[in-house]
């Protein structure tokens, strides 16, 4: 329809053809741009922001007007999405726009301009016309607002590529970051909660296996695998199977427990052994005094004196 309704002699026609083509052919996850069927010199474009920046995640639709000049001349640019770093509906200043066609290549073509326009989007504005310095939060709350919808602008054609568009790009964005704010959202409150959870839960299986490591190392003080020593007067037969050891503490306990009980003597024992014993005494101690008053010649003091 193109080759149609233009000259396809105009070299700007030939280029502007030539790029639709290699746009088509070659598409990018991080950009699309398109010509309108009625004019081809209007472009609708987005892009993708830049990841590791508060862009990262927005969707950026704009609008790229091009000379009649061209690929001589460069092109204008207009975002038309709330993006917190160029003014909407207002042509921005680069050194790849009208604005410095003293910087422009006649080989660069859309394509390198929306790569260079992405490459933008994080740099300092520095005062340049048509730019704009919000906080990072307020540009990462607008990026998640651009996901929502295509923003509203021109013509119905102009609408419907715009719609379609959007719908590409949502299909190829990554989820966007989220707003960190001061005050927690219920989500996180109760992801905090699992997390003390989890925490006290894990500290107290710690306090578990710390007990535990205890208890096997007070064992192993106690208990230590050797080879079973069997006493001199033990009948059982000595095999290599290992018996546990006793520490000495309880090995003390036991031979108490076993040591066979003494007999401790009565009272009346006592006695009795006391009496035999004075008893004893008194018929030795009679017998050698006898003996020795005999010896004597006194052995008539024990005679009966009738």
């Amino acid at each position: 329809m193109a080759e149609e309704k233009y000259n396809m002699k105009n070299p700007a026609v030939k280029r502007i053809l030539q790029e639709v083509k290699e746009m088509q052919s070659n598409p990018s996850d991080d950009f699309i741009s398109l010509p309108l069927e009625e004019n081809i010199f209007e472009w609708q474009f987005a892009i993708r922001g830049p990841g590791d920046s508060e862009f990262e995640g927005g969707i950026y639709h704009g609008r790229i007007q091009l000379p009649s000049e061209y690929p001589f001349k460069p092109p204008s640019f207009m975002l038309l999405t709330p993006n917190g770093r160029f003014e909407v509906q207002t042509k921005i200043c680069l050194s790849i726009s009208n604005h410095h066609p003293e910087h422009w290549q006649p080989s660069w073509s859309v394509r390198t301009a929306l790569v260079a326009l992405i490459a933008f989007m994080p740099t300092n504005p520095s005062g340049a016309l048509g730019s704009l310095d919000y906080t990072k939060e307020e540009r990462l709350a607008l990026a998640i607002k651009s996901r929502e919808a295509a923003p509203r602008f021109g013509t119905p054609e102009r609408q419907k590529l715009i719609d379609e568009i959007h719908e590409y790009m949502l299909s190829k964005a990554p989820p966007v970051p989220q707003v960190s704010t001061s005050q927690p959202s219920e989500d996180q409150t109760t992801k905090g909660e699992d997390e003390v959870r989890d925490n006290a839960t894990n500290a107290g299986a710690d306090d578990g296996i710390v007990e535990e490591e205890l208890q096997d190392r007070a064992s192993a003080d106690r208990i230590v695998e050797e080879p079973h020593e069997v006493p001199p007067n033990a009948n059982s037969v000595q095999t290599s199977q290992p018996q546990p050891y006793i520490h000495s503490s309880e090995q003390q306990q036991q031979q108490l427990l076993h040591k066979p009980a003494m007999r401790v003597p009565r009272q009346a024992d006592d006695r009795l052994f006391t009496w035999a014993a004075v008893g004893l005494t008194i018929a030795i101690v009679v017998l050698l005094l006898k003996k020795f008053m005999k010896a004597h010649g006194h052995s008539a003091f024990f005679t009966d004196e009738s």
